[in-house]
């Protein structure tokens, strides 16, 4: 692990590593084959799908990031969900995951689950009664979301880490909304880190990826294997691409923290927003525990619309700033309607349990002016306002 701080390992990792031409940024590896030194002899490179210079340089920053021993980069942040529960669960093993979780992970797990290939049970995990309740059935996996998409609910790594721990599961922690940057889940005790790699680390909306980071050597060389089994590596121009982004990652950041910080402040003044979701709140019930695990609160975040239907559907429409789309964590604004978008794969019930409302609204805050930002929301309120 690197002594140097995190925004320098994400801007310097392959910079100067050129040793045929001297190129300061790396050279991108197209080629999905590689040639053998002599028959018999293995080189360290032999297809492109089990192995590739450049995703692996971007594996390598992402895992000193998080502090793992090593990642696997992936075709997308589903596909790194699906490569961690290949490679770990039978068809009689149990992943715990939150209610709450983002619309796709909850499809896949519970797809997965009615096929067959094993057993998963949703709860509210920031309930300790359900907690407690679910851990005593042995699950082999805790899945964690922290903090959730869309309601921004916080859990406590560190604790819960302990108690999966004591029964004898590992934990796989959900870090997209923050990045490493904000959060460090292997530093709180989780055995996994997992990123759509497409949202805040490559940070342009032009590369859709994934990543898995294990903190155990063997834990890691396992999953490096069923990744080439599975074919789920992803290509090696959008990790070059992924590689680019991060690179500005610290600075991005500090931007989306300081623009969020600004959103949620005018937010706060409207009559039309009913109850704000955001870590850094006071009255948010993870407020404290975010304070403690988190270097920041994030600029994501949400907000019911304290009004009709109709008034959503003029608020959404009027906005010229925020571009009605699912994803997040690009340099440009968006807004997401998840019980239609992000979470449309979830029952009525199942959004129901979770506390997603159809009044429910999504913003990623991007890279804009914020009063640029705030201006146009407060036309598109006005507008709403008016409505019938």
């Amino acid at each position: 692990m690197s002594d140097k701080q995190l925004a320098t390992i994400a801007v310097r990792t392959g910079i100067e590593s050129d040793s045929q031409h001297n190129a300061v940024v790396p050279p991108i590896y197209l080629t999905s084959t590689y040639s053998f030194p002599k028959l018999g002899e293995l080189p360290q490179y032999d297809y492109s799908r089990s192995g590739n210079p450049t995703r692996n340089m971007l594996a390598d920053a992402l895992s000193d990031l998080e502090g793992g021993a090593s990642g696997v980069v992936t075709s997308c942040g589903t596909a790194a969900i699906n490569l961690l529960v290949s490679a770990l669960l039978s068809p009689d093993d149990l992943i715990i995951a939150p209610h709450d979780c983002y619309g796709g992970t909850y499809r896949l797990f519970n797809t997965r689950a009615n096929k067959g290939d094993f057993n998963v049970l949703f709860i509210d995990q920031s309930d300790p009664v359900a907690l407690t309740q679910a851990l005593a059935k042995k699950p082999k996996i805790v899945w964690v979301e922290t903090p959730s998409n869309p309601l921004l609910r916080v859990i406590d790594v560190e604790a819960l880490c302990q108690q999966a721990k004591a029964v004898g599961a590992q934990v796989a922690v959900d870090n997209t909304f923050l990045s490493p940057l904000l959060q460090q889940p292997i530093k709180l005790g989780a055995d996994f880190v997992v990123h759509s790699t497409t949202k805040y680390i490559n940070g342009h909306s032009d590369v859709v990826g994934g990543v898995l980071i294990s903190k155990d050597a063997e834990q890691a060389e396992n999953i490096a294997w069923w990744a080439n089994c599975i074919g789920a590596t992803g290509a090696p121009f959008d990790a070059y691409l992924t590689l680019r982004g991060l690179r500005t990652l610290g600075a991005r950041m500090r931007m989306h923290e300081e623009n969020g910080a600004e959103i949620l402040k005018y937010l706060q003044t409207n009559a039309l927003v009913g109850q704000i979701y955001h870590p850094s709140l006071p009255e948010h019930p993870g407020h404290d525990i975010a304070a403690r695990q988190q270097k920041g609160f994030g600029s994501m975040l949400s907000f019911e619309l304290a009004g009709t239907y109709r008034q959503l559907e003029v608020f959404v429409e009027a906005l010229t700033l925020f571009s009605l789309a699912e994803s997040l964590g690009g340099t440009e604004s968006l807004i997401a309607h998840p019980s239609s978008m992000t979470h449309r794969a979830m029952s009525d019930e199942a959004q129901a349990e979770a506390g997603i409302k159809t009044s429910l609204l999504r913003l990623s805050v991007g890279l804009e002016d914020p009063q640029d930002l705030i201006n146009d929301l407060e036309q598109a309120f006005t507008l709403a306002a008016e409505a019938v």
